[in-house]
């Protein structure tokens, strides 16, 4: 079986990750029992440029039984766990390729490799994919019946290439299902940014000024994470109504002029370039930290810090310090890469659990209604959506009420006034 993994060795110690993370898994759990039993995707070819975690294990695992011929790329070059990637090839006979620490040449050399199996269905994270098919891989166009995209970055991209006419097969954003945003997007983020940073430092949070770019469902979990632990929260906005809504939660809102003053770590979750940036980087104290939690590695001007320093350390694992001309030291967690999965896990198995189940579904509702799907970006069925926060409530052993008959005729009519 065609793979290229760090060390197939690994493996062992890979599926322990991949049975722990399943227990955290219910609703994926239950969607994998109904794919191995009715083999909703039998025949269908998959191609996945995802993060490679134990996470992603169960996802891939859940559409090879339900009958899918599926390949997994790295959609970062530092997102992958070696011992899982090599679990998911020796254990489950699943194609991967992916290294942690893989270069720039070698990441897309493994998005071609998963491209070569021809893929009728893409799955992303970030767009990556997509995007080699519509530029380098054209050929490939025509045997796509759609695809998925996990994160607000790649979503972003995807509906520009729909506005700009240049999308050529239909897209469902599992990123826009309320059942990922509302909860991986801020609980997922929130602690698992947290968990990077403090893996990397081991530093204290409480009393530090821990300012956050972007206050978009990200950056909530982030703010609510970092107060939870004691950090002084500023938020930097360009959003008006972001702004006014962080102010009100009780954060500062600053200027980045003014939070490079006072700020002892930054942290960006905006899908946007350069917002740290040089207004940021010219005046920030000394021994600042940059971290970044946005999907690409381009919201820290790390080509500034290149041209304006003397030297570049490493001093830690997934912590390297640049010395400034004048004096200062900046330092950058995880080479500017999502700190949450360079220095950490990634989410918790447990939120992952409703953003897989919708890529599992949404692949399989692509599989059954291509013949009538647009070349645009659509959200994920409402009925998934739904389908998905009722079973992981289940799971959870929670019960909620039901509206009385009375009620739904009460919503559902214009006559019954005062």
């Amino acid at each position: 079986m065609d793979f290229d993994l760090k060390d197939i060795g690994l493996a062992g110690e890979g599926k322990n990750k991949i049975e722990w993370a399943a227990k955290e898994m219910p609703v994926l759990r239950g969607i994998r029992e109904d794919f191995l039993k009715n083999k909703p995707l039998k025949n269908l070819t998959v191609g996945a440029c995802l993060h490679v975690t134990s996470e992603t294990a169960n996802l891939m695992i859940a559409l090879k039984e339900g009958g899918a011929n599926a390949a997994l790329c790295a959609s970062n070059p530092l997102s992958t766990q070696d011992d899982v990637a090599a679990s998911l090839v020796e254990d489950f006979k699943i194609k991967v390729f992916a290294i942690k620490g893989e270069d720039n040449k070698t990441y897309y050399k493994h998005i071609n490799s998963v491209l070569d199996i021809k893929p009728q269905v893409t799955m992303d994270d970030g767009a990556d994919l997509i995007s080699a098919i519509h530029s380098s891989r054209k050929e490939l166009l025509g045997g796509v019946y759609g695809g998925t995209e996990e994160t607000t970055t790649g979503v972003t991209r995807l509906k520009s290439m729909e506005k700009n006419g240049v999308l050529f097969y239909p897209i469902v954003a599992v990123n826009d299902a309320k059942t990922k945003h509302f909860f991986d997007n801020r609980y997922g983020t929130g602690q698992s940014t947290i968990d990077g940073i403090l893996r990397a430092t081991n530093i204290l949070l409480a009393g530090k000024k821990f300012v956050i770019v972007g206050y978009g469902w990200c950056g909530r979990g982030i703010a609510t994470r970092a107060k939870g632990m004691g950090a002084s929260v500023i938020i930097l906005e360009v959003d008006p109504l972001k702004a006014l809504e962080a102010k009100l939660d009780g954060y500062d809102v600053m200027s980045s002029r003014e939070a490079a003053k006072v700020g002892d770590i930054f942290v960006s979750a905006t899908g946007n370039k350069n917002v740290i940036g040089e207004v940021i980087l010219t005046s920030c104290r000394d021994n600042v930290i940059l971290a970044n939690s946005g999907h690409f590695d381009a919201e820290i001007d790390l080509n500034y810090l290149k041209t304006n320093s003397k030297s570049k350390r490493k001093v830690r694992p997934f912590v390297e310090e640049y010395l400034m001309k004048d004096g200062r030291k900046i330092y950058v967690l995880a080479e500017g890469r999502l700190v949450n999965l360079s220095a950490a896990e990634g989410h918790p198995a447990s939120v992952m659990d409703m953003s897989f189940a919708n890529q599992a579904l949404s692949v399989k509702y692509i599989f059954e209604n291509s013949s009538s799907l647009l070349k645009k970006v659509y959200s994920v069925p409402e009925e998934i959506d739904r389908k998905i926060a009722k079973l992981k409530l289940e799971s959870m052993g929670v019960k909620i009420d039901k509206l009385t008959h009375e009620q739904e005729e009460y919503l559902s009519s214009w006559e019954i006034g005062t």
